[in-house]
């Protein structure tokens, strides 16, 4: 019954097996191994994108940073959700990462930002000349740290106005695959299609041992981000591992079949939340993570019977009154069983 995140699950046999078959031999590293250049070739074709530049790196922080390292100034202003994930858990990487480019926070409904929002920010920044920071990138987190999906239009729009400033906009995709299982689309169409320049396409969190990708859509930026990925010990001496992950999880679509498991899990316990009284869903959930009120009680039985997930706030106390609502999060992987979704619903109820 293991809830925590998706971090905690196991890597998916068919990536354990190309990491062993990638360790046969001897191959050329940093990138200049047959298995890269097969890696990068099935990402363009995944995304349709065959002039994209695709670079992998070991971490999510690593492919966010670095990415918006190349879109952004020292001295502009990323705009972004204020949950979003470079906000909320990059431990100030992105403005390390990008020599002290400034995240600009906007509010608003279910961890999304709405164009509105992001014009109103974008116009009130850069207009204090020397003084005040300058209108850099925009950066989506897909799905959002609340555990909801901007629809294609949703990201379309906000594409539309930062072009309006010309500005570029990066899709924080951590958890990438699991927002194309639930909006039933294509990588084309929820990046480049909808005017997205930059994408850190997640692995890790779905079915890989730790890999990233990143795709730049402008291959113009491929040159940088190589320079920033050395320069910020990012470039692994022994790529081929790095590679054999990526291809295997796109090879026959695994990494929309993780997602899809996942996904799944996390739909039966929505519905059984939905289904208990005392429960409420804080948003509606489009993937595999839900934020949910349930009484102090029903957290106690789960967890004293093995369930892990986190409360919020972290210091909550499983002592006092048990018909207190407490916040959770609750994350499901591709590994999750049915049983234990099952089991764990059993528990809340009583």
């Amino acid at each position: 019954m293991m809830f925590a995140s998706d971090n905690t699950g196991p890597a998916h046999p068919n990536v354990m097996e190309a990491v062993t078959r990638a360790n046969e031999g001897y191959a050329m590293p940093y990138g200049n191994d047959a298995l890269s250049g097969l890696a990068a070739d099935a990402m363009r074709r995944l995304f349709e994108a065959p002039d994209a530049a695709v670079h992998l790196v070991a971490t999510g922080t690593a492919a966010n940073s670095l990415a918006l390292g190349v879109m952004a100034n020292p001295w502009d202003a990323v705009f972004c959700h204020r949950v979003a994930h470079v906000e909320e858990d990059e431990c100030g990487a992105p403005e390390f990462f990008t020599n002290g480019a400034k995240l600009t926070l906007i509010d608003g409904a279910d961890g999304k930002m709405t164009p509105e929002a992001l014009a109103r920010a974008i116009e009130h920044t850069g207009d204090k000349g020397v003084h005040g920071v300058q209108r850099g990138p925009v950066t989506i987190t897909q799905i959002t740290e609340v555990g909801t999906a901007y629809s294609l239009d949703e990201i379309r729009a906000l594409t539309d106005v930062a072009k309006s400033f010309g500005l570029k906009t990066h899709l924080d995709g951590a958890r990438f695959a699991n927002a194309c299982a639930a909006l039933g689309c294509t990588p084309a169409e929820m990046t480049w299609k909808a005017g997205i320049d930059a994408v850190s396409f997640g692995g890790t969190k779905n079915g890989c041992l730790g890999v990233e990708a990143v795709v730049l859509f402008d291959p113009e930026l491929s040159w940088e981000f190589q320079l920033r990925r050395k320069r910020a010990a990012h470039l692994w001496s022994k790529h081929r591992y790095l590679a054999a992950q990526m291809l295997a999880y796109v090879t026959n679509d695994l990494w929309l079949d993780t997602a899809k498991a996942a996904n799944a899990r996390c739909a039966e316990l929505a519905a059984a939340l939905r289904a208990i009284p005392e429960a409420r869903l804080l948003h509606d959930p489009a993937g595999n993570m839900i934020f949910a009120e349930l009484p102090r009680g029903a957290h106690k039985r789960a967890m004293e019977a093995g369930a892990q997930y986190y409360l919020f706030p972290f210091q909550s106390s499983l002592e006092g009154p048990e018909d207190e609502l407490i916040r959770c999060r609750l994350v499901t992987d591709w590994s999750c069983k049915a049983e234990d979704v099952a089991r764990v619903i059993d528990l809340w109820r009583g």
